[in-house]
């Protein structure tokens, strides 16, 4: 495989193109607005359906991207939806060079960002909070037994980083089989993220490494769905790893291409993220 041959030829197709050659594993929707409220929409619907059955409910999702809790939360306060039996394992978390997550007061910090979720839903509605798992340096050796007991993923919902990490799986070989484990961030990752943290470009101090669940934890559930897109004003970051996710050749070197052996996988993004880069290298 040539990887930048392939690119160049994913690249120049067409939106039209690229949903043909997807065969129904890619969605495009009109506005990034449209695809914070399908992603909301997806996870209350499956722990909607859920509940009226009276089965519990255990997902993989990300911090990142974000845009779908503000209307979550209006969904789950708006329909009394409880989340008492919904058991949420977030991908990641960063940490320091030994294994230490960083503190919630950190301004990247996964763990404080969702604070203003937990505190918005009514209080009635909420998870336990022993049912909101963060990877951190307690549990990192156990998550893949958590997630077994919990009965197994239903749907490992999340975004795609520029390189093509799902979780912080960076690409390194043997990703695919990967377990959680302390990763260095590489400076794909770093710059993108800096770039969104509000850091003033301070690479130097923003954290280089994270805890993450592996491949295999976000491979093995049950469904996957993926939401992809240009979130950072006038950069189309996106639109290359995107065509790579629903028709690259899988490989190491971008990990969400493994997706594509799995027997249900979706990828849902907006018409910008869609459309061809301006220029094709």
């Amino acid at each position: 495989m040539n990887r930048a041959e392939q690119i160049r030829a994913l690249n120049r197709l067409s939106p039209e193109e690229l949903v043909d050659r997807a065969d129904g594993r890619l969605i495009v929707l009109d506005s990034l607005d449209d695809l914070h409220a399908h992603f909301a929409e997806s996870i209350a619907s499956v722990i909607r359906a859920n509940s009226e059955v009276g089965q519990p409910t255990v997902l993989i999702v990300p911090y990142g991207p974000t845009g779908q809790y503000p209307p979550l939360r209006d969904i789950i306060n708006n329909e009394r939806i409880s989340l008492a039996r919904t058991t949420l394992f977030f991908m990641d978390e960063y940490a320091d060079a030994g294994g230490h997550v960083v503190p919630e007061t950190h301004p990247a910090s996964f763990r404080g960002a969702m604070r203003w979720f937990w505190d918005a839903l009514d209080a009635d509605l909420r998870p336990d909070p022993a049912n909101v798992v963060f990877p951190d340096e307690q549990n990192l050796d156990r998550l893949d037994e958590m997630i077994r007991s919990a009965g197994g993923v239903e749907v490992c919902f999340g975004g795609i980083g520029i390189h093509g990490h799902l979780a912080f799986n960076e690409p390194e070989p043997g990703v695919q089989d990967s377990d959680p484990r302390l990763v260095r961030l590489n400076d794909f990752t770093v710059t993108m993220n800096a770039i969104r943290s509000h850091v003033g470009g301070d690479l130097e101090n923003f954290p280089r490494y994270a805890l993450t669940l592996g491949m295999t934890q976000c491979l093995s559930a049950r469904q996957i769905r993926l939401y992809c897109r240009n979130d950072v004003p006038d950069l189309d970051w996106a639109n290359t790893i995107l065509r790579l996710a629903v028709l690259g050749e899988p490989g190491d070197d971008y990990p969400v291409t493994w997706i594509r052996e799995h027997p249900d996988w979706q990828v849902i993004t907006d018409r910008n993220t869609a459309s061809r880069p301006k220029h094709v290298l």
